[in-house]
């Protein structure tokens, strides 16, 4: 990764102090985010959201260095792609009444697999995809800025953590005491879920993705239960039953194509013109106005590291380390899953294309879609092998690990270039909140199942649970192949021409509730903007406390629910 002085860079700036907060962050976000997932078919990355609450704890103990709390974030972070990759494949085996061909155990293999390859890969691609691109990493740019802003303002830490404590205050009233209702304006109309979700979280992850992309989702989901289900039962073309069938199978089929089209798009030219060593992520290209100095990594530049894929590599010992992990992944593969030589081989190589998808798609769109490159790699192996339909699971599960953990991450590694933190330290950091993370998501998401049970899962259920939808029904059967077909060649089709085709497809495939309610939150992000800009506030500061207080009330919400599942789960067991 960088030489001796780069060495000596890192271990100033990983210190035990940030190490233990960050390890405690891990734990929580780690299981916020294995609920959050499962219960929105999302997971907004939580860059700001721990790089404030990184800094905010850091000055507690007397730390105000950007780079140690960039560092830190990485640590409190890292456990959350982790999550997601599990939580958007595994509980398509419970929809599909497996649960008992599956174990913790085997979470546990599928997590720490996925963990080691996108380790790896992050070793192997960081350097091409941050250090030497031109790539924005909007997500990663916008933390860069709010932590450089948070040096200069009070106060960011009481309204995170004050707006928190509403969210979990709330969700207590809603979920344990039923004070208040879950669901508002709720209309009994066949098929369609309508109503709001009386849930801060929801509300809050509305706000953080903002007006016109939940447009889309919410034009999906209009079209799907008002135009498919109520319009086409109503014209007598379909029933009811037969209607949901269609429209899962369409929402499928666009989500489906929106990931291919990020390959078509935006990564196989990008791939092109690197075999051809014209690509555009390369130090030349430059970064826009007065930001290409910053967005290349210190480090490097005072190593004279010459440029290419493989440049982090400059010493025997990174290169004998990075080939242990991958050893130790295929044995995992083969031997704690039980799946052949042949698929860990096809695992470990597709991982490492998939995550050159997940770097490139996450640096021009802030978006990873790792279930559906997990999904890709699970219908080669279905074609080449005779591998078992729970094992599918494991491998589209790994394969998600790998692309959330080395794709998402660059955002965290773009942050870095700019404020010049040291990428030796933030790998390590990178490593220790992703093996913690394994722990943590893989006993949550027990911990969900015991207290829940399998039939808590799925599309219209506690957990919706989405992307393991989609996985679970393209592994036992697609309900309406033209729905899917015509789904398929429109999310390609709308992506190809800049639309956002992923939105849509969720809208059209998530209970109506859902982007109905999110979409209600990112109405409130809207007047938040008017009633600011007419007040004549600081829009950036403005903008910074909306996203700090629809963060805290994202994480406390999730984080009691996480605390009511374990105490529902422990009360089960005990009975």
């Amino acid at each position: 990764m960088s030489t001796s002085g780069g060495r000596a860079q890192a271990c100033g700036q990983l210190s035990p102090v940030g190490i233990a907060i960050g390890v405690v962050g891990c734990v929580v976000i780690t299981a916020s985010s294995v609920y959050t997932a499962l219960k929105m078919g999302s997971l907004p990355w939580p860059t700001i959201f721990t790089s404030i609450t990184a800094l905010v704890l850091l000055r507690a103990f007397g730390h105000r260095s950007l780079n140690e709390a960039n560092i830190t974030q990485i640590v409190m972070s890292a456990g959350s792609m982790v999550a997601g990759g599990l939580a958007f494949t595994i509980p398509g085996i419970w929809m599909l009444g497996l649960a008992d061909h599956t174990s913790m155990a085997e979470m546990l293999f599928v997590a720490l697999a996925g963990t080691l390859l996108g380790l790896v890969c992050t070793a192997l691609i960081r350097r091409r995809f941050v250090a030497e691109s031109d790539l924005e990493y909007p997500i990663g740019t916008a933390a860069a800025e709010t932590l450089a802003a948070t040096t200069s303002r009070g106060g960011t830490g009481k309204k995170l953590f004050l707006s928190m404590g509403i969210a979990g205050v709330y969700s207590v009233l809603r979920d344990v005491l039923g004070v208040v209702p879950q669901m508002l304006l709720a209309l009994p109309i066949p098929g369609v879920t309508f109503g709001i979700y009386n849930s801060p979280m929801m509300l809050s992850v509305g706000f953080l993705v903002g007006f016109g992309a939940l447009a889309f989702a919410m034009a999906g989901a209009v079209f799907a239960n008002f135009g498919l289900v109520v319009g086409g039962t109503a014209a007598g073309l379909w029933d009811v039953a037969t209607a949901g069938g269609i429209v899962k199978s369409l929402g499928m089929g666009l989500m489906m194509g929106s990931g291919l089209g990020v390959v078509l798009k935006d990564i196989l030219p990008a791939l092109v013109r690197m075999a051809q060593g014209r690509d555009d992520v390369h130090a030349g290209s430059g970064e826009g106005s007065g930001t290409a100095s910053e967005g290349k990594d210190s480090a490097a530049a005072a190593s004279g590291e010459r440029g290419g894929l493989f440049a982090d590599l400059t010493g025997r010992y990174d290169a004998g380390v990075l080939a242990l992990m991958v050893a130790a992944a295929a044995f995992v593969i083969c031997l704690g899953l039980g799946l052949s030589p042949l698929v860990a081989v096809v695992i470990i190589l597709l991982s490492f294309v998939t995550t050159i998808m997940s770097a490139q798609s996450v640096g021009q769109t802030g978006i990873d879609p790792m279930e559906i490159f997990g999904l890709i790699v699970l219908l080669i192996v279905a074609v080449i092998s005779q591998t078992p339909p729970v094992k599918l699971f494991f491998v589209a599960g790994i394969v998600a690990v790998t692309c959330g953990l080395a794709g998402d991450v660059m955002s965290d590694f773009k942050t870095g270039a700019i404020i010049g933190t040291n990428p030796r330290a933030m790998w390590v950091g990178q490593a220790i909140g992703a093996l913690l993370g394994v722990v943590v998501a893989a006993v949550t998401m027990s911990a969900l199942f015991t207290a829940y049970g399998p039939d808590a899962f799925g599309v219209g259920k506690a957990f919706v649970a989405a992307q393991a939808s989609v996985v679970a029904t393209m592994v036992s059967g697609i309900p309406s192949v033209p729905a899917f077909v015509i789904g398929l060649a429109a999310g390609i089709g709308m992506y190809l021409v800049g639309l956002p085709s992923m939105m849509f497809g969720l809208g059209v495939y998530l209970p109506f509730y859902m982007p109905f309610s999110m979409f209600v939150g990112s109405v409130a992000k809207l007047v938040f903007d008017h009633f600011a800009r007419k007040a004549g506030a600081d829009e950036q500061a403005e903008q910074e406390t909306g996203i700090v207080r629809a963060s805290g009330l994202l994480g406390g919400e999730s984080i009691v629910g996480v605390i009511i599942a374990l105490v529902n789960g422990a009360t089960g067991l005990a009975g």
